[in-house]
């Protein structure tokens, strides 16, 4: 027998879109695979928590259960053929993939089910929990890329998003393109990410994953211009978006954001930044995020390479015959002087110093030091003064921005209460109805 207490939990739980069957991206590349307790489990779901409302620490590669200290196995990595793509399947748990059982539990769909091409919900699809109505309100998801191998030597400026898939996620297996100019990784690889923002429907949280990958085919050697910036909301606006190298959407969460949005957008609902051109993400590869001078040890040549044949997916037409750009996005090495080094990913391309140590010689060096040490005291203490009000004013955005947070989310929590009510009174009727 229900009470009313059992009715209003499971009334409120419908409400806020559930807690179950979250997606996730899979692969043999990926961290957390077996999920967080070192011991192989082909049923493994603790990737799918999504991160909602936490210090950077814990949603960062989602540390929050640990999933970040499980690395792939030895030499399993993502390849990346430049040029090409690769595959990548959404699922709700490891046991719904390829990478369980044969693929035994296995169907179109993330969750191993079945339903119907044109799958809408108008209030939101929650099995599989895709947070959205349709397809056509799927936000999109992104993977980024570190010249890091290590996990801990990356970070929100040095991950470059580098594919955009549009109207996703929806079925299970996704092809994300790879810019044809995209150079090789160090020789242990590098740092890949999966991102996803959901459109609203539901509670707005993020995921956030780790993956090793590898770069294969590379043919140019001008790297991935960073740091990259973060995105910028420009819906309807696009002289408004941020070009070149972007770093990942990172929103709603205690600490870290790089993104506010507020007001509601051209449908009316809330902003929710997404990876679409509502953020200024193309479909497909990113062929603009390269930039300064290229990288010692690799090939010379810089012209554009012919990409291999993309394999069909199944997200359908409207995804996949987006147009992409043909674009290499490589830049002419930069005019500041500077001889390249072998961290070439750490080479902005854009000094305002003009700086040329790397090709100073040794005996250049005191007098550096002789001229800095001639510098009056009085304009060393105005580049101080500028330096920390620079940080004042830096630290007074930044609180904006999450007074910003908050009051959006405040509005949320309104919109869900609403609905909340709406659903219980509902219930209450159609309850009263058949009392009698």
């Amino acid at each position: 027998m229900f009470n009313k207490r059992t009715t209003y939990l499971a009334l409120l739980a419908a409400a806020l879109g559930g807690a179950n069957a979250h997606l996730a991206a899979w692969h043999e590349g990926m961290y957390c695979l077996n999920g967080n307790t070192g011991n192989q489990d082909l049923n493994s779901y603790d990737i799918v928590t999504p991160l909602y409302q936490l210090p950077f620490r814990d949603w960062w590669f989602h540390h929050v259960n640990r999933c970040d200290e499980f690395p792939p196995a030895e030499g399993k990595y993502i390849d990346l053929p430049a040029g090409g793509s690769f595959k990548i399947e959404i699922a709700s748990n490891r046991a719904k993939t390829e990478l369980s059982y044969g693929g035994r539990d296995t169907s179109e769909w993330p969750d191993g089910q079945s339903y119907p091409q044109d799958y809408h919900d108008a209030g939101c699809i929650t099995s599989p929990n895709m947070h959205a109505q349709d397809q056509s309100r799927a936000a999109g998801t992104a993977f980024a890329i570190s010249y890091h191998s290590d996990l801990k030597d990356v970070t929100p400026e040095n991950l470059v998003v580098f594919s955009v898939r549009y109207n996703t996620p929806w079925k299970r297996i996704i092809y994300y393109d790879v810019p044809s100019a995209l150079p090789a990784c160090p020789p242990d690889g590098c740092t890949c990410a999966w991102g996803w923002v959901p459109n609203g429907c539901g509670q707005p949280n993020m995921y956030h994953q780790a993956f090793k990958c590898r770069v294969s085919n590379a043919k140019s050697n001008v790297p991935v211009k960073v740091p990259a910036q973060a995105p910028r909301w420009c819906e309807g606006n696009e002289g408004g978006c941020v070009g070149g190298s972007k770093q990942m959407i990172y929103w709603n969460q205690k600490e870290g954001n790089n993104v506010v949005v507020d007001g509601r957008d051209r449908r009316g609902d809330f902003k929710s930044p997404g990876y679409n051109m509502g953020m200024g993400f193309r479909d497909g590869a990113q062929n603009d995020i390269f930039g300064g001078s290229p990288t010692q040890g690799s090939s010379s040549s810089t012209s554009k390479t012919t990409s291999t044949t993309k394999p069909t997916s199944t997200q359908g037409a409207k995804v996949n015959n987006a147009p992409t750009s043909t674009s290499t996005g490589s830049s002419s090495p930069s005019s500041s002087g500077s001889s390249s080094s072998s961290s070439g990913d750490k080479s902005t391309g854009n000094s305002l110093t003009g700086s040329s140590s790397s090709s100073s010689s040794p005996a250049e060096t005191p007098k550096a030091f002789s001229e800095k040490a001639q510098r009056p005291q009085s304009c060393q203490r105005k580049r101080r003064r500028a330096a920390a009000e620079k940080r004042e004013e830096a630290r007074r955005e930044e609180v904006k921005r999450e007074d910003l947070v908050k009051r959006e989310e405040v509005k949320r929590e309104e919109v869900r209460r609403e609905e909340v009510k709406r659903a219980i009174g509902g219930h209450h009727a159609v309850h009263a109805k058949r009392s009698f």
